[in-house]
């Protein structure tokens, strides 16, 4: 923590966003999630599960790119159950893994009726501070533990259970208000109590369940600030999630920047939030789900003005009706709409089709075995995406074909 506290945004759309019923994201989408995540200026992604072994390739190519400097300084994260066990399966199967967040239940609803006498109170924080301990040892740099459902929590019990995972070793507490429970008054309360007692960086993990997620999220930070502590905020792209979702990621950083009450606060430097035109479109084409019209900042209709007296006044003057600019936001280029011939790449495309994509692109190959190689790998995206590629991901699996063909990978 420096001499004045900062609010982070760690987004949890690769681990998350990704549990959103009915919809998944493939090991490519969620690579491109994380390099536009890095270019956003974002402090950590939650890139995957560690101890899900369809992930084992993904996740490893991806600390490759980490460790050549293309994710940086972003830091990846992987999110594990608090047991010894999982902490030892995951640091094997991904074995350059720097960043976790290790979980478990804390509610006396939970604890009773979901470990059904498996787990009491007191084991718990033993089952937790464990796997804590096996973390440091394994060599994790940095340790945030999550209370699952810290929201219904008794604060006695909540106080207790993150003092003993600071005195074990973790970096940082994750409230996390698994069912959307609380609402901006009892948050702010609880975890302000819970900071000036532990004297620890506050992560914050909400749901949307109430519709009250961006409020809750932005609540809990200013009270982890006011205790005089850091704030790391959870977020998903396009507000994806279980259930009603997660905060959205644009809107936390608009609510940050431009709330009535907010300006004292210092949101981290590094957020460039002209990204966020880009990652929104790119998540809803991969999660094959729109964005609403009315949604903050990125909506169709986020800066339209129909009603005469507002369209006059926006004319006039736009921050009479609008309280950021739409350029902030990487808004105003002209959308580009191909019609005519397109020659597409996909998994049955031939070498003179491939070729006139990639030149439109700018991109050459040195000779024909080179083209060849990221042909085949291309038509290997198209399936493992199943649907038609970005420029974006054309772009990298020819800049990163050894990196892409591990991400192609999995072995059952």
């Amino acid at each position: 923590m420096g001499t004045k506290p900062k609010i982070y945004i760690i987004d949890v759309t690769n681990r998350d966003g990704v549990q959103t019923s009915r919809i998944c994201l493939s090991k490519l989408e969620k690579t491109m999630i994380n390099l536009y995540l890095n270019e956003m200026g974002i402090f950590q992604s939650e890139f995957g599960f560690p101890v899900t072994r369809h992930e084992k390739e993904y996740l490893n190519a991806n600390l490759e790119l980490a460790e050549r400097g293309v994710l940086s300084p972003i830091r990846l994260g992987g999110w594990l159950r608090a047991t010894k066990e999982d902490v030892r399966f995951a640091f094997k199967a991904v074995p350059k893994l720097k960043h976790v967040n290790l979980s478990i239940s804390t509610s006396d609803q939970m604890i009773i009726h979901k470990f059904k006498g498996k787990l009491d109170h007191a084991s718990v924080i033993k089952e937790m501070t464990e796997a804590v301990k096996e973390a440091k040892k394994m060599g994790a740099e940095s340790i945030g533990v999550n209370a699952e459902d810290a929201s219904r929590t008794r604060m006695d019990y909540l106080i207790e259970f993150a003092t003993c995972a600071k005195n074990a070793g973790a970096e940082r507490i994750r409230y996390c208000d698994t069912l959307g429970y609380d609402i901006p008054f009892t948050i702010y309360e609880r975890i302000r109590l819970l900071a000036e007692a532990v004297k620890l960086p506050i992560e914050i993990h909400c749901h949307n369940d109430l519709g009250m997620v961006v409020a809750n999220s932005v609540a809990g930070a200013k009270a982890a600030n006011d205790a005089g502590c850091d704030a790391f905020i959870n977020t998903c792209v396009n507000g994806m999630g279980e259930r009603a979702g997660n905060a959205d990621l644009v809107s936390v950083i608009l609510a940050i920047k431009y709330g009535s009450g907010m300006q004292g606060y210092q949101l981290d430097e590094r957020i460039n939030l002209k990204m966020s035109w880009k990652i929104c479109k790119y998540a809803s084409y991969a999660f094959g789900v729109p964005i609403p019209i009315n949604q903050p900042g990125v909506g169709a209709n986020a800066f339209a003005h129909e009603s005469g007296i507002h369209a006059d006044g926006a004319l006039k003057d736009r921050r009479n009706y609008e309280l950021y600019d739409f350029e902030e936001l990487g808004r105003g280029e002209p959308e580009i709409i191909e019609t005519g011939r397109k020659i597409t790449a996909g998994e049955y495309s031939g070498i003179k089709g491939f070729r006139n994509v990639y030149e439109r692109l700018e991109i050459a190959f040195k000779d024909d075995r080179q083209a060849t190689e990221i042909l085949e790998l291309v038509r290997y995206a198209n399936v493992h995406n199943q649907k038609p590629l970005v420029d974006d991901e054309l772009r990298f699996i020819a800049k990163y074909p050894e990196i892409a063909k591990k991400i192609f990978t999995m072995v059952p």
